[in-house]
Order: structure tokens, then sequence, then C-alpha cells
């Protein structure tokens, strides 16, 4: 274990969280806000700590897959820690472990919040809150990449770590150039954003934030209400932009340069599509009953479809009061996810489309035994190791699923609470149903449940596997 690059890579990222603390204090500075001081205290605090860590490169700056993993999850552990501080110490959220909870959803985009009245918040407190869902929509090991040449030739490790999918790649042969060209990609998508919600009428401070959000799927709102008190041309471009979210990064770098082909093609890409705009039909031709008139069923239906799916966690409605089908068919989505390569959570369509496909070639060897079949995707063979690592990853998220549920029961709430909010939480969603429904938030849990939460976002935005390896006894055993 390469410890002197794991503690040299921590120290940049308190760097990077510094700088991106002053952000919030700028904006208390515009509202003359006092509570903006503890961003600037806690800038200063991690500045110094971090230029202390990366004052000297060390020699072996080598480091491999384990080593990976323990910095991802390491940084995520003090991304946490760090981002919570402001809001514990200005006490517009004065308990810890809520404060916690708060910003640990929001830097995995989860969207799950225990504030009762998020309006009663300050703008800097609010400004960071959906910031911190913009941070960790990309991933703040994705932005190091991007600006500074860390790692002399082991940044895919991070990258791997870090994304979401279950097969990471390189757009080009340069680590370095593909977290920049996502990056672009990324921010182009808020800024477009920005201006399209401006152009709707939405407040400036409003159509910010929102687009952090959005784009980072995360799904932390600025009203009580959500998104339910905009007019329906804001909810429509929210919703378009949930739905751009939640497609594969490679689909815009492949508009990018111009492969049209190669971007429509991509079978993920259908299979997202397909599933998105059924659910949509479906949902709306069921809550219509509810007494919505048709553009009201579709508004809502596409909104939530589009927020549920992509693991946004906004709310244009209470769903949690809509016919079983429709509820029913919100919490499969939340399971399915978006795609691979996107800011989403779940276990990702790429996931479902090679599931389906093993299940189509067992089911074919059966019929035809002597028959040789291949998976492929987007016309290309399917290594083993990606189909293993799928396969595992699912066992892997059924018994952290189980596990926690089973915790979280403790708390003797009913099996729908419990049941969707470790659904929420490991599939980095926000709202579940019942009493964690879109109306109703997670400050009924205790600390020991927050915790369990906590760890299942953790869990959930890394892929499972940089937290568990972290807590392996066999990561710290010396070979």
């Amino acid at each position: 274990m390469n410890i002197t690059i794991i503690f040299y890579l921590l120290g940049w990222l308190l760097n990077t969280v510094a700088a991106l603390m002053l952000l919030p204090f700028a904006v208390s500075i515009y509202y003359g806000e006092s509570s903006g001081k503890y961003f600037l205290i806690c800038s200063l605090v991690i500045l110094t700590i971090g230029v202390l860590l990366t004052k000297k490169r060390p020699k072996n700056a080598k480091f491999y897959a384990k080593e990976g993993f323990v910095i991802t999850a390491l940084s995520w552990l003090l991304l946490s820690l760090i981002g919570c501080l402001p809001f514990y110490l200005s006490g517009e959220i004065p308990s810890f472990t809520n404060a916690l909870f708060e910003c640990i959803s929001g830097f995995t985009t989860t969207g799950a919040s225990i504030l009762h009245d998020v309006e009663k918040m300050s703008r800097c407190m609010m400004f960071w809150r959906c910031f911190t869902q913009w941070i960790g929509g990309m991933g703040v090991l994705v932005f190091m990449l991007a600006v500074l040449p860390l790692t002399g030739g082991q940044d895919l490790y991070l990258m791997r770590a870090e994304s979401p999918g279950p097969n990471v790649g390189k757009l080009v042969p340069k680590v370095q150039k593909t977290a920049y060209y996502l990056y672009a990609i990324y921010f182009a998508l808020t800024v477009l954003e920005i201006i399209c919600l401006l152009i709707a009428k939405m407040p400036l401070y409003d159509a910010v934030c929102t687009s952090f959000t959005t784009t980072s799927t995360g799904g932390f709102g600025v009203k009580n209400s959500s998104l339910g008190g905009y007019s329906p041309t804001i909810q429509y471009i929210v919703t378009i932009f949930l739905y751009l979210s939640g497609l594969n990064y490679n689909f815009f770098f492949f508009i990018w340069i111009k492969r049209f082909k190669d971007a429509f093609s991509m079978q993920e890409i259908r299979l997202y599509s397909v599933v998105f705009f059924c659910a949509v039909a479906v949902i709306t031709a069921d809550v219509i009953k509810t007494g919505y008139c048709l553009e009201e069923s579709f508004r809502h239906a596409a909104f939530q479809v589009g927020s549920i799916m992509t693991t946004a966690g906004f709310s244009s409605a209470d769903f949690d009061v809509w016919p079983s089908l429709s509820r029913s068919i919100l919490v499969l989505l939340m399971f399915i996810g978006g795609c691979a390569g996107s800011t989403c959570g779940g276990i990702k369509v790429s996931r479902i489309l090679i599931y389906l496909k093993t299940v189509k070639k067992e089911i074919a060897q059966l019929c035809h035994p002597r028959n040789v079949k291949v998976i492929k995707i987007d016309n290309k063979p399917l290594p083993h190791n990606v189909l293993r690592s799928a396969n595992i990853f699912f066992i892997v998220y059924i018994l952290i699923f189980s596990a926690s549920t089973l915790l979280v029961s403790i708390d003797e709430f009913d099996l729908v609470t419990n049941f969707t909010a470790v659904a929420s939480a490991l599939g980095n969603i926000g709202p579940g149903l019942s009493l964690v429904g879109p109306t109703c938030n997670f400050d009924i849990y205790s600390a020991f449940s927050k915790y369990i939460l906590m760890f299942d976002m953790l869990a959930g935005r890394l892929e499972l596997f940089p937290m568990l390896v972290l807590l392996s006894p066999l990561t710290w055993k010396k070979q």
C-alpha cells in the first residue's frame, strides 16, 4: 500500500474543496449573510492542511487498483466530513449527524433530506447544499484529474473507482483529456439549463441551484414543494434536462466529434429511452384516472419518471398518492437507474442490458446446447471480466440492500417506508414512499439508521466496491 501517494492526493482534495468553498462565501457577501464566514474559516483551515500534505511530491507516485479504491473511498468520506462543517458550525443544522447526512446526501447526489423547512436556510447555505450535488455529480476526483496531472499515468484507477457504470474507459488516449471532456460536457449542460430556466422566467438564484441539482441528478430543491410550485414550462425544461443527464456521456462526446452513427446506435441509449417513454405512457394513462387532465397527467408522469429513473429525486406532485401501478413502476425505476457513464445512481441500464442478454443466451443454449452464443453490446463481444463484474455487483447490491433493510427495521417503521428508504439511499434517489415520501423526510430515523443509510449512499455512489475494499482487513494486511 503506497500510503504517501494516498496522503498526497487527499491533500490535493483538501486544496480543491478549499477553493470551492469560496463560492458560497461569495454568495454570502452578495446577500449580506453572516453565516458565510464559516465557509471562509473552513476554507482557510483545510487549505493550510492541504498545502502541508502536498508540499512535497512523493518519490514513488505509482499506485494500483487497491490504492485507487482506498483513495476514492477516503476522499468521499473526507469530503463529506469537511462539507458538513459549515452546516453544523453555523447552527443551521445543529445536529452533527443530521449535518453529515445532508452533506453525504448532497455529494452522493441522493437528495434525501432531514430538513423540515429548507426555505429557512440562508442563501449561502442553500447554495452550498445544491453545489455539493454538482460537485459530486461528476466527481471531485474527476475534476482533479481534469485540471492537475497528479499520478503519472495511474489516473485510470481513480476514474474507474469513482465513475458510475460496469466498465469505465477513456474517451481519448489520455485520462486527463478524458476528464476534461467529461467536465466540459457537464458544464455545458449546466449552463444551457440555466439559460433555458432564465428564459422561462425563473429567478437567477433558483435557476443556478436547480441546474446544479438537475445535471448532477441530485434533486435538492430550494423550495419546500421542490419544483411543484414552479410553472409547467419550468417543469418541462427540467424534465428534458433530467432525461439528457441520464444519458451516457459517451453519447454527447460522439455528437461533439460528429460520430452521429456511433451515438445513436448505442444499445444502452435505446433501452434507456424505451424504458423511459414507456413508463411515461403507462403512468400518464394511470394517473389520469385520479382527476388530472391529459396535459397534467403527462407532465407529472414525465417529470417523475425523469426524476426517479435518473435518480434525481425532484417532485412536482405527491406521487405517493398515485395509483398502485404508477407507484410500482416508479419503485422499479429506482432500481434500474440511468445509463452508465452518466451522473445517475441505481443498477444502471447497461447492467440491465447485460442481464437481459445473459438470460437470452442461457435460454438459447438450453434449447440448442451445441450452439455457441457470444454476448455482444453494440456489436462488440462483451469481455468475460465485464460480465463477471456485473453479476458480482448484482449479488453484492442485493446483500447490502437486504442487510440495510433489516438494520433500519429496528426503528419499527412499516416495510414500505424501510424498503424504499434503503432503495432510495443505495440508488442515490432521494424520496421513497410512505413515511419517506416526497412530502416527508428522513429525520424520522434514529442516528443508527441514518448512519446505515449514509453508508448506503456512499456505497451506491461509488459502485459498492470502494467502500467494501476500504473496510476489508485484506486491504490493510501486509503481504
